[in-house]
């Protein structure tokens, strides 16, 4: 039976250990992977651009022996031009495996539902899980653990919060979220999570001090202020986050020596300064590589299976 991974919330611990485990390998031996997913081929259907998320999987499958075939917006056009289920078991005929970036979470339900192959979700409004298993993976390489560290997220609560939000409590990581007053992520994710750290003894917060959340913080991650699709937004946005910045400041109150994350882009002296950017605080470019190493383990835990 075929899997595919849309949140974190498809993982349980051990399969999140395991991908863990594997992109370590992965990361520490190429040359030993290399014929992996030979004459694998991955489909990426992106309706939205991406610098890290379209890179990594292609070099990421090429490494493993694979080939990669992206499909742009106006190639594809999805649910305009052809359904999403049409293109699902179009695909099917053709690939092993497809990538789909899009701007509804719906889009990748519909595509896993149809689809014969296992669909990966790229990033969607509700969630990054990519991103955010790449993100634990590199605070367990810095930190040797995950449990009771604490992760503080300051910035709006969007899909990288959500996948955050799921990952912390599922593997027993602490985590702080920190957004300004109707921007805290969606309650159904926090209820979830709370469920779920009972289990494990995650302690989770949610607040609207941006102080309060980094206090004594081991990691502190931020996003930019208006995701794809928020453009209009962006000077109102501005004036609304201008407290949740993460600066020189805002670290004092933090570990003392806190790690800081961003999953890039990065608008420099908006969501953080170019200070912290540059720091040795900053392990924001270690977080992009484990992209492409955690991917790689994703990708031969669901096409080889």
């Amino acid at each position: 039976m075929k899997k595919d991974l849309l949140s974190i919330g498809d993982l349980s611990l051990a399969d999140i250990n395991a991908i863990f485990k594997l992109s370590q390998q992965l990361k520490k031996n190429k040359r030993k992977f290399a014929k992996s997913l030979s004459g694998k081929s991955l489909a990426l259907l992106f309706q939205k651009p991406s610098n890290r998320t379209r890179v990594s999987f292609e070099v990421g499958m090429y490494q493993l022996g694979g080939k990669s075939l992206y499909l742009s917006p106006q190639e594809i056009n999805l649910g305009v031009r052809e359904t999403i289920s049409d293109v699902a078991k179009t695909l099917s005929r053709y690939v092993d495996g497809i990538v789909l970036r899009t701007f509804e979470h719906k889009n990748c339900l519909d595509m896993a539902a149809a689809a014969a192959v296992p669909v990966i979700n790229g990033l969607s409004d509700f969630s990054h899980p990519c991103q955010a298993l790449a993100d634990l993976f590199t605070i367990q390489e810095k930190l040797k653990k995950l449990k009771k560290v604490t992760l503080a997220y300051v910035g709006d609560g969007n899909n990288v919060c959500n996948s955050l939000l799921f990952a912390a409590a599922k593997t027993g990581m602490n985590i702080s979220v920190a957004t300004p007053k109707g921007y805290a992520p969606a309650d159904k994710v926090v209820k979830d999570s709370l469920l779920i750290a009972k289990e494990t003894g995650s302690r989770i917060l949610i607040t609207e001090d941006p102080f309060s959340a980094v206090k004594a913080a081991d990691v502190v991650y931020t996003d930019v202020w208006a995701s794809m699709g928020q453009e209009e937004e962006i000077n109102k946005r501005k004036i609304i986050f201008k407290d949740f910045q993460i600066n020189a400041k805002l670290l004092s109150n933090a570990a003392k020596n806190v790690l800081v994350m961003h999953c890039l882009p990065a608008h420099r002296g908006e969501e953080i300064t170019d200070e912290v950017m540059e720091s040795r605080n900053s392990i924001v470019f270690d977080q992009a590589e484990n992209r492409m190493h955690v991917q790689k383990a994703i990708l031969i835990k669901l096409l080889r299976s």
